[in-house]
């Protein structure tokens, strides 16, 4: 049974999902806190976390960044009364792998839950063709999904390893922003562009020298990217 921690602290929303997720067949722990939370998702055995954006203490975006930071690689779902854009962005540059914007209904957040558990690897990435692969200062061990850089470890989320692995399939070839969202995301989830910009930004943060400059996640304008590694 698919289990997933809900954390939010106002008790009415958190008892309706809690309910209507159990309803739904999943198994499912509401924690209020910060805190709790942090104890519960960092111990594992959880394959979703719903997590509240406007947490008392620590936010929701604060928690994300320390659980990634942390190597913790549970999807997780931001749960939003933010509307704004750049607010969606921020959660994804944290780590998060989705988000749904205050109100929604149950069955949207179903959807976007069994979307997301499609995308998300079981234990690691499935090896394609080799498991570890080494480009410049790079060296990437897909069957441990673990990264290093000059020697030094990097956390990647579980998005990122999918985004690094579809780039190392097509060495050389300009990838389309459509061709990476079906390769990556799927064909049955509903992305704007900016998702796939700020993956692609993130992995250059992490693996190039100048990520303002790259040299490995090279743009090609009005067409894509292409991996030049």
């Amino acid at each position: 049974m698919t289990r997933i921690l809900v954390v939010e602290d106002e008790q009415t929303i958190a008892v309706g999902l809690h309910d209507g997720l159990d309803l739904d067949g999943y198994s499912v722990e509401v924690a209020s806190d910060g805190l709790t939370a942090t104890e519960r998702a960092l111990k594992g055995g959880f394959d979703l976390i719903l997590l509240d954006v406007m947490l008392p203490g620590k936010d929701g975006f604060t928690l994300c960044r320390e659980w990634r930071e942390a190597g913790l690689r549970t999807p997780i779902i931001l749960l939003t009364a933010k509307t704004q854009e750049v607010d969606k962005v921020v959660g994804l540059e944290l780590g998060a792998d989705d988000y749904v914007t205050k109100p929604f209904s149950l069955r949207e957040l179903v959807a976007r839950i069994r979307a997301v558990l499609r995308r998300a690897p079981t234990a690691a990435p499935a090896p394609q063709p080799a498991t570890v692969c080494e480009f410049g200062d790079v060296r990437v061990d897909f069957g441990r999904c673990e990264a290093w850089r000059k020697g030094k470890k990097v956390q990647l989320t579980a998005l990122e390893f999918k985004l690094l692995r579809a780039f190392l399939a097509h060495r050389g070839q300009v990838l389309t922003i459509d061709q990476l969202m079906k390769e990556v995301w799927g064909s049955d989830v509903f992305l704007t562009d900016s998702v796939v910009y700020t993956h692609v930004n993130n992995l250059r943060a992490k693996l190039e020298e100048k990520p303002a400059k790259p040299r490995l996640l090279v743009s090609v304008r009005g067409v894509g990217y292409r991996f030049d590694g």
